[in-house]
């Protein structure tokens, strides 16, 4: 069954334009903002199922524009990653990623997690461009990071990689499955482990850069990745995978990103 949702009232559409008429006629230049589930047209319904997509209408005196909240964020330079990492997800965020340090390459970026994981090629796509790009990148968690969205958080600028208090990391060794002939599962199961490890090397380097000395060897990640391995955010601290807890924004600092920390990494 398809539910139709119902434009929004012409009364009340009737009524927003009264209002921005009014103060375009009073020559309003300060930028008066409207939240709502619905586009800037008339009878356009947020669509069904997936995110909920709230937008942003600003007033000025030349008119009104309206935006989506993630659009929004990225002008501060803020970046979105939710829900499950496929060849979508990461397309776009490799490209905000790129857009951004084009903007500035020199300005930090900072980027939130919440994501149960998912395709290694996708993420190794979004890892690799956190890296290469001159921007640095903070990581916060924010829900969950696990798997493939744990080792993101991890490659997070050292110093800046941040867990809200009942967050939870989980990681592990990548996850597969094939069928066909022998010599093509075997193939496949070559790959896997080359993926995992590529995977190894890229948490011991982060972990023992944590630490700035080599407290873990490759075994050692190996050992700890055999199986699903969930971490609170005060056991991903001593692990290394992220710096610090946030609990509160800093007061005096109202700017996106500006925050008060709790725990802190061990230092040797």
């Amino acid at each position: 069954m398809t539910l139709v949702r119902s434009p929004l009232p012409l009364t009340n559409m009737n009524a927003q334009r009264a209002a921005l008429r009014a103060l375009r006629r009073a020559g309003a230049s300060t930028t008066c903002r409207k939240f709502s589930q619905f586009g800037a047209s008339p009878g356009t319904a947020r669509p069904l199922g997936g995110v909920p997509m709230p937008f942003i209408t600003e007033v000025t005196s030349g008119g009104w524009r309206t935006s989506d909240i993630f659009s929004k964020l990225l002008q501060e330079r803020i970046i979105c990653l939710n829900g499950a990492i496929d060849d979508t997800v990461s397309a776009a965020i490799v490209a905000q990623l790129l857009w951004l340090e084009s903007d500035n390459p020199d300005k930090p970026i900072t980027m939130y997690i919440n994501s149960p994981g998912g395709e290694v090629s996708s993420g190794l796509a979004i890892y690799d461009t956190m890296t290469y790009i001159k921007s640095p990148v903070s990581t916060v968690c924010v829900g969950a990071a696990a798997s493939m969205a744990a080792i993101l958080l991890l490659g997070g600028e050292a110093g800046k990689r941040y867990a809200l208090p009942h967050s939870s990391i989980m990681i592990h060794q990548p996850l597969g499955g094939t069928r066909g002939q022998a010599s093509d599962i075997l193939i496949y199961a070559t790959q896997i482990q080359r993926l995992r490890e590529q995977v190894n090397k890229i948490v011991h380097g982060h972990l023992n850069k944590s630490f700035g000395y080599d407290k873990y060897d490759l075994q050692a990640i190996n050992d700890m990745m055999e199986r699903d391995n969930y971490l609170t955010a005060d056991e991903s601290v001593k692990l290394g995978i992220v710096d610090e807890i946030l609990h509160r924004r800093v007061k005096d600092d109202g700017k996106p990103g500006a925050v008060e920390a709790d725990a802190k990494a061990p230092k040797p």
